[in-house]
């Protein structure tokens, strides 16, 4: 299986050129599962609620969706991409799976990080999408530094973990090593570079997309200054060997009835 990433330098408010651009920088690639950032298509830094509104779109039938429907099946690409969703009167930082034929999936990010509680709605499920080629986990950004979530979709069956990110802590990408371990499975993440500025808000961008192995082990990574599209040849076999050792197996060694008080604990007082 051949499993990528794009690395983008993204323009706040620029939803046609930054579509354009990703559409111009995978026709260079074809017959693989590449994961593009978060929000790639309109920036992150929104003023307000009414702004975000105005530049999210319908996943179905938007104009990111639509266009990026277009590339995927003249390229047989399967895509992961982060965009706003426009869904009644929600608005969420949503990660959207295209396939070549045009299946469209769609995960709703469930932790939102610092000023995205103001603009977004939190998402409410989880969601591991059936390729065709490999099971892929949906995660966005901040999502990493929960457990939980890429352990419940290592249970629903996720091989890979796709992971959409605009990562401006320094520990996010150091961490995708551990949830690849600790679950067994591949990971994906791809990052924003550069830094956006709007009025006296200003955040800059880590770069350092990546792939995983499932025993943490770097398969390709980038820098922090430049676009970047990087696809490697995986076996996706590894993600289905649980085995640590001749006697412990990550999945089965769990003991989950002791585990229940993390779920009832918000961890607040």
């Amino acid at each position: 299986m051949k499993l990528g990433f794009l690395q983008m330098r993204c323009r706040f408010g620029e939803v046609k050129a930054n579509v354009k651009k990703a559409s111009t920088l995978l026709s260079k690639v074809s017959d693989a599962t590449i994961v593009l950032p978060e929000l790639f298509n309109t920036g992150y830094l929104f003023k307000n609620r009414a702004e975000l509104g105005k530049l999210a779109e319908r996943v179905k039938d938007g104009y990111t969706t639509t266009e990026m429907k277009k590339i995927a099946k003249k390229k047989n690409l399967h895509l992961v991409f982060g965009m706003a969703e426009k869904s009644g009167r929600n608005l969420y930082n949503t990660a959207v799976y295209i396939s070549p034929k045009g299946k469209v999936e769609a995960y709703q990010k469930i932790h939102l990080f610092d000023r995205e509680k103001l603009f977004f709605d939190a998402g409410k499920s989880f969601k591991v999408v059936n390729s065709g080629e490999g099971k892929l986990g949906m995660m966005i950004c901040f999502d990493w530094i929960f457990p939980e979530v890429s352990r419940i979709l290592t249970l629903k069956g996720a091989q890979i973990l796709v992971h959409p990110a605009n990562l401006v802590l320094p520990w996010g990408q150091e961490a995708m090593k551990t949830r690849s371990i600790e679950n067994g499975v591949f990971s994906v993440t791809a990052n924003r570079i550069g830094t956006e500025k709007r009025g006296t808000m200003s955040l800059t961008f880590t770069g350092g997309s990546q792939i995983l192995g499932p025993r943490g082990d770097l398969i390709v990574s980038a820098g922090d200054r430049s676009e970047s599209l990087k696809v490697k040849n995986i076996e996706l076999s590894e993600a289905d060997d649980k085995n640590i050792t001749s006697g412990n197996h990550l999945l089965k060694d769990r003991r989950a009835p002791l585990y229940t008080s993390i779920a009832k604990s918000s961890g607040r007082k």
